[in-house]
């Protein structure tokens, strides 16, 4: 029965221990005090009874023996008779005290008494409780700072599968000082009809999207005016592998030839229409430093028939051509700010018919190169622009090449947040079919300005200019402004007002026009 008695005492002298982890967390005062010494007084009782001391007194209890450190008494305490059942044979020998036990007791022995209540400091096993807690304390939700939308009035988009649809509509009056936009055009209102849609994909790795826009115009009083015209672009890149990129696009576009056009045709009912087709492949791959790019391109014009006011029409299959280019670029990434590129471009421009109505070949062989800078300071500037030489020389002698130095630029500044400076900057090359003409090269520049006023206002302005150079002698200069606002309602309806001046004056007879128009209508998107 030895080890039924002794388990009693492991016990009384465990709940001694749990007692005295308790008195730390309990208050030194008042009645909660008196509580705290009761449970001192139930500890010191129970520890005596423990180790064989009288309680109260200190001095061991009759019968109580000591024994070697780190083993508990053999005999039973004092004033705890013993049953029969109870008592120890005259030969067993004391079960032997385990590890934790002894060490227990031989910290009793040789610490103050004091000690014994000592608990765990509450700090530290309130910081592991809570590190396990899941319904830790909340702000107060008046309190938080929500995200809010950048643009709380953009498109939304229709999802359809991987791919994000943003189509519009816009519809609205259009009052036109020039209708035909010619030296003796006339004024009109017109109904101006325009539908627009984007589309993006959200792949992990390649990127494709889509931007169209069509635009149909009637009149609805003064000159007669119907007409359409409308563009595409499908645009595709491709992440191959590591610094390898590809990127191929595809674009169409059609509308009527307007005054500033530089073949300009008399005596017809309407400007003939124009079909322009381009698309182009390029590849480019990063070494290091160096950025090396090739790209093809196709360019196809393709004109319509001119209707004449007497009846019958006037044939322009003479003007077809396709344009096939082969350009190379090479630069160097100074800093993830600052590339300098250099580029060299050849190609051929093939017309359909191998001499046109006046008996000239104008098949030509293109030959260019410029030098530019890509700049990319996150959000700030961003784009590129470029300078260089370009040159056209034909395969009939008889006509001179139209050669001379090109621009080209696609700049974005933000100087502050919800205002936008861009820039855009080009140079063509223009053919001609008149007798002894080779052609011109238009230089073009525009100018924008955007701003966001407020969440659902947002105003832009735009200034334009035109250059047209001939190669015979002569000179265009075309000047245009637009200022526009437009107003959402919510993020589906918007107001939108635009007014538009353009003046083009020139060198040779019968090309000055000005032409000033005004428009007020609704969007309507999604």
């Amino acid at each position: 029965m030895a080890g039924v008695h002794f388990s009693k005492k492991r016990a009384i002298l465990c709940l001694a221990c749990a007692i005295g982890a308790l008195l730390p967390a309990l208050p030194a005062a008042g009645q909660d005090g008196a509580l705290r010494g009761t449970l001192d007084a139930s500890e010191d009782r129970f520890l005596a009874q423990a180790v064989g001391e009288d309680s109260g007194t200190g001095i061991p209890s009759p019968g109580y023996t000591p024994t070697s450190p780190g083993a508990l008494p053999e005999e039973p305490d004092a004033g705890l008779p013993l049953a029969e059942d109870d008592a120890l044979p005259a030969d067993a020998e004391a079960e032997p005290a385990l590890p934790e036990e002894a060490e227990r007791a031989e910290q009793l022995e040789g610490e103050p008494e004091d000690i014994v209540t000592r608990a765990v400091p509450a700090g530290a096993v309130g910081q592991e409780e809570l590190s396990r807690r899941q319904n830790l304390r909340q702000r107060a939700i008046t309190g938080r700072d929500f995200d809010r939308e950048e643009n709380p009035y953009a498109p939304l988009g229709l999802r359809l599968g991987n791919v994000v649809v943003r189509p519009s509509i816009e519809q609205g009056l259009t009052w036109t000082s020039n209708a035909d936009d010619s030296p003796d055009g006339e004024e009109a209102v017109l109904s101006e009809t325009t539908l627009r849609l984007n589309a993006t994909t959200d792949w992990s790795r390649h990127r494709a999207a889509l931007d169209a826009s069509t635009t149909f115009r009637k009149s609805l009083s003064g000159e007669e005016v119907r007409e359409t015209e409308g563009d595409a672009r499908a645009t595709l890149e491709f992440d191959i592998a590591a610094g390898l990129t590809g990127r191929a696009s595809l674009g169409y576009s059609f509308g009527r030839e307007r005054a500033s056009s530089p073949v300009s045709i008399a005596g017809v009912e309407d400007q003939p229409l124009r079909h322009t087709i381009d698309g182009s492949v390029g590849i480019g791959k990063d070494v290091g430093p160096l950025r090396l790019r090739a790209t093809g391109e196709v360019i196809r014009n393709q004109y319509g028939d001119a209707e004449l006011v007497g009846g019958g029409t006037l044939s322009q299959a003479d003007r077809n051509s396709t344009l096939a280019l082969l350009r190379l670029r090479g630069g160097y990434e100074v800093s993830p700010a600052l590339t300098p590129f250099l580029e060299v471009e050849a190609g051929r421009r093939f017309y359909d018919q191998e001499r046109d109505s006046a008996g000239y070949a104008r098949s030509a062989t293109r030959l260019g190169a410029r030098a530019g800078v890509t700049l990319d300071l996150s959000e700030k500037l961003r784009g590129e622009v470029s300078a260089g030489w370009i040159s056209e020389d034909f395969e009939d002698d008889r006509l001179e090449a139209v050669s001379g130095p090109t621009l080209a630029a696609s700049l974005e500044w933000s100087p502050l947040r919800g205002t936008i400076v861009g820039l855009n900057a080009s140079t063509y090359v223009e053919g001609s079919t008149t007798a002894g003409e080779s052609g011109s090269l238009l230089h073009s520049a525009t100018l924008r300005l955007e701003r966001q006023m407020r969440s659902n206002l947002t105003g832009s302005l735009a200034f334009g200019v035109s250059y047209r150079d001939y190669s015979g002698g002569g000179h265009d200069l075309i000047l245009n402004g637009e200022a526009a606002l437009t107003w959402w309602v919510n993020r589906y309806v918007g107001l939108t007002g635009r007014a538009r001046h353009e003046r083009q004056t020139s060198d040779l007879p019968g090309r000055d026009y000005e032409t000033t128009s005004v428009f007020m209508g609704m969007t309507l998107q999604r």
